[in-house]
């Protein structure tokens, strides 16, 4: 294969797999607490006999953008703003557990405290809280809710959500936007701990750190790169043709 039409290949390639991201991001504008994904690309040498001029785009992976979103007042009782390197606790579809830093908690038809669809994971397992109650949230993730018919003042304790800390980097991202921590070298991957000494804002609520206007310019960005390995190989299918044709004429 000609060595331009396969470098450009791989290019348009990693292009459009780096629009998916930027797409992504975009897509979660609005969605609290979300972290930018981005995408670290670097060459890599084809390995093989006789291919030692061959060079092809590879991507490291995804990574995170850890600055942290604007924080907004709301005024609703279930939402929460955690400090820096904080992250609430979820349960996974296979019983698992993950972590995610969007507050928007809300309390389902069965009494469970869910967030983004998850069941919120506390201090004995996922959460439920008496239907129809008030329920209030502490800053040390401390849950109270007051039944219907009780005094102003008659709150009960429910529960307290696991609040657990992690440094930027010692988390990866997953497709389902959660973050979970490196598999250990048997591939285990070990629950993080409760830090008793994190705090969150109640009332309050992290928005996305998505910049709409750096998205556009990466969407724009990685069209025209798209564009510009499209026309490399049109132009290297170009050049085969017209080699093919000299050599015809010359036998």
């Amino acid at each position: 294969m000609d060595r331009m039409l396969f470098t450009a290949m791989s290019g348009a390639n990693q292009a459009l797999e780096q629009q998916a991201v930027v797409a992504n991001n975009l897509a979660n504008i609005v969605t609290p607490g979300f972290r930018a994904q981005l995408v670290e690309m670097q060459s890599s040498p084809v390995a093989g006999d006789g291919l030692p001029t061959r060079v092809s785009v590879a991507a490291n992976g995804v990574g995170v953008d850890w600055t942290q979103g604007p924080v907004v007042h709301t005024d609703r009782p279930l939402d929460a703003a955690l400090d820096e390197n904080g992250m609430f606790a979820v349960q996974t579809a296979d019983g698992g557990e993950a972590y995610t830093r969007r507050g928007d908690l809300q309390v389902d038809g069965t009494g469970a405290m869910t967030v983004g669809g998850r069941p919120v994971i506390g201090d004995g397992g996922p959460i439920t809280v008496p239907l129809g109650s008030e329920v209030t949230l502490g800053s040390d993730g401390s849950i109270t809710a007051r039944e219907v018919g009780m005094e102003p003042r008659g709150l009960s304790p429910v529960g307290r959500l696991k609040l657990v800390s992690a440094l930027p980097g010692t988390l990866q991202a997953g497709t389902d936007g959660l973050f979970r921590p490196v598999a250990d070298s048997n591939g285990v991957v070990q629950p993080l701990p409760a830090d008793e000494n994190m705090r969150l804002t109640p009332a309050s609520l992290e928005g996305s750190n998505v910049s709409p206007t750096m998205a556009m310019v990466a969407m724009i960005d990685n069209s025209r790169r798209y564009e510009m390995q499209m026309k490399a190989i049109s132009t290297a299918d170009e050049n085969a043709k017209s080699a093919n044709n000299l050599l015809s004429l010359q036998g």
